[in-house]
C-alpha cells in the first residue's frame, strides 16, 4: 500500500509538470525571442535617431564615433546617401535577428544580433524550470512517502490489534490516529477486545464456579456410594441408594442452573419452599462427613419457615457455608433459624477461631482466603444468593457467624413456630 500510495502520488505530479512545465516552455521561448526581437528593433530606431540628429548638426559620423551607441554583441550597419558604409561591429554569421530602420534624411540602419544570445537566455530559463520541477517531484515524493506512513502504519497497527484478538489477548489499545475512517475502525476493535475480554472472564468464572459448585454434589454422591460398597444389609443399600438418587437430581439441578445463568443471569425460578427440607437434606448429606472428622453438626431455630427462592440454589449456599465450616472451622457447627422483618433468615457458625479482621470485609471477594484455598467458595455462595433474591452476609467474625437472608412468606395457622433442635454427630 505505501509503495501505491507513492507511485500514484508521483505520477500525478509527473502528469502536472508534464502539462504545465511543456506549456510553460513553449510560452518562455516564444516571449524571449519576441522580447531580443523587440529589443533589436528599439536599437535600429535609436541609432537612426542619432544618426539624424548629427546629420542636421552637420557633426562627423564615423565607427569611432557611434561605436558606443550600439552594444558590443550587436552588428550595425548604417548606410547615407553619398556616403561609404559605416559598420561597427563584427557581422555575426549563422542565424540571426535582423531589424532595420529608416532615418529621416533618407539613411538606413540595419542591426544584427546572433540568435545564440536568445538560445541561452532559453536555456537558463529551461533549467531554471527543469530545477523547480525537480523540487516539486522532490517535495511530492517526501509529501508522499509521510502521507502514505501516516495511512499505512495505522492499518499495519491495526492489523496487529486484530492479530492479537485472533491469538487470545482480547486487550483494548485504545490508539486513535487523526484519521476518521481509521479512528472508526479503532473504536470498533476496542470495543470487540472489551466484549471478548467480559465473554473469556465470563467464560472462565463459569469454569471456576461449575467446577467449585459440582465439586460437593459429587463428593457427597461418592460417599453414598462407598457406603454401599461396604455393606450387605439389603435395608441400608436401599437407604443409601435413593440418598444417591436425590444427590444425583440436585447434582442435575446445578448443572442446570449453571447453564441458565451462564445464558441469562436474570433468569431465575424463585418459588415458595418450606426451610426445613432443605436444611434436613443439608444434614443428611454432610452426616457422614462431619461424622468422619469427629465432629457434629446441629440445627435449631424457627420451624415451619417458608422462604421465596430456588430451593437448589438455597442448597447450594447452605453447602458452601457448611464445607467452609468443616474445611476452616473447629468445634460443632450450628444452623439456626429466625425471622427478622419479613426476611427468613438462617445463620451458620461454628465453634473455630474465626475470621482474620484484616479478611472481613473482602471474604466475599474473588480469590481472597485465609487459608490457602481456591477463595471461590464464599464469592459463588454471594453470587447465589443475590441472583436468587436473597443477600448473604458475614454477621460476626469471631466466632464466625455466617447469614442467609430469604424473603419469607407468611406461615399458616396450623403449622407452629416452636423453636426444636436437631442434631447429628
Amino acid at each position: 500500500m505505501r509503495r501505491r500510495l507513492i507511485q500514484s502520488t508521483l505520477a500525478v505530479v509527473l502528469v502536472v509538470i508534464a502539462v504545465f512545465g511543456v506549456s510553460l516552455v513553449i510560452v518562455e521561448t516564444r516571449t524571449i525571442s519576441s522580447t531580443a526581437q523587440e529589443r533589436v528593433d528599439s536599437e535600429a530606431v535609436r541609432l537612426a535617431s542619432i544618426v539624424d540628429s548629427r546629420i542636421l548638426g552637420d557633426e562627423r559620423i564615423s565607427a569611432g564615433v557611434l561605436r558606443e551607441q550600439v552594444d558590443e554583441d550587436r552588428y550595425a550597419r548604417i548606410e547615407i546617401p553619398g556616403r561609404a558604409p559605416i559598420e561597427i561591429g563584427e557581422r555575426p554569421t549563422g542565424d540571426v535577428i535582423h531589424s532595420a530602420a529608416r532615418g529621416e534624411e533618407g539613411e538606413t540602419v540595419t542591426i544584427e544580433e546572433p540568435r545564440s544570445s536568445v538560445t541561452r537566455e532559453v536555456g537558463r530559463t529551461l533549467l531554471i524550470i527543469a530545477a523547480v520541477a525537480l523540487l516539486a517531484v522532490i517535495a511530492a515524493v517526501l509529501l508522499a512517502v509521510r502521507q502514505a506512513n501516516r495511512l499505512a502504519s495505522p492499518l499495519t497497527d491495526l492489523a496487529e490489534t486484530a492479530e492479537r484478538l485472533g491469538s487470545g489477548d482480547p486487550r483494548p489499545r485504545h490508539r486513535r490516529y487523526g484519521v476518521p475512517e481509521l479512528d472508526r475502525v479503532a473504536d470498533v476493535l476496542d470495543s470487540s477486545a472489551e466484549r471478548i475480554a467480559r465473554m473469556l472472564t465470563a467464560e472462565r468464572r463459569l469454569a471456576a464456579d461449575a467446577s467449585h459448585q459440582l465439586r460437593t454434589p459429587l463428593t457427597a454422591l461418592s460417599m453414598r456410594l462407598e457406603e454401599i460398597t461396604l455393606t450387605d444389609d439389603p435395608d441400608t443399600v436401599k437407604e443409601e441408594a435413593a440418598i444417591a438418587l436425590s444427590q444425583v437430581e440436585r447434582l442435575t439441578d446445578v448443572v442446570e442452573r449453571l447453564l441458565t445463568n451462564s445464558r441469562d443471569p436474570r433468569t431465575g425460578s424463585a418459588v415458595s419452599f418450606d426451610l426445613d427440607e432443605v436444611i434436613n437434606q443439608q444434614l443428611a448429606e454432610w452426616r457422614p462427613a462431619y461424622r468422619s472428622a469427629g465432629r457434629a453438626i446441629v440445627s435449631s431455630g424457627k420451624r415451619h419457615l417458608r422462604a421465596v427462592g430456588t430451593p437448589g440454589a438455597v442448597a447450594q449456599v447452605l453447602a458452601a457455608l457448611i464445607e467452609n465450616s468443616l474445611m476452616h472451622g473447629g468445634g460443632t457447627v450450628a444452623l439456626r433459624t429466625r425471622v427478622t422483618g419479613n426476611q427468613a433468615v438462617i445463620e451458620v457458625t461454628d465453634e473455630g477461631s474465626g475470621i482474620p479482621p484484616e479478611l472481613g470485609a473482602r471474604i466475599f471477594e474473588r480469590a481472597i482466603s485465609g487459608h490457602n484455598s481456591t477463595g471461590i467458595g464464599l464469592a459463588v455462595a454471594r453470587d447465589l444468593a443475590e441472583a436468587d433474591g436473597g443477600r448473604l452476609e458475614m454477621l460476626q467474625l469471631q466466632p464466625p457467624v455466617f447469614g442467609l437472608f430469604l424473603s419469607r412468606t407468611p406461615v399458616k395457622p396450623s403449622q407452629g413456630t416452636a423453636g426444636e433442635q436437631h442434631t447429628v454427630r
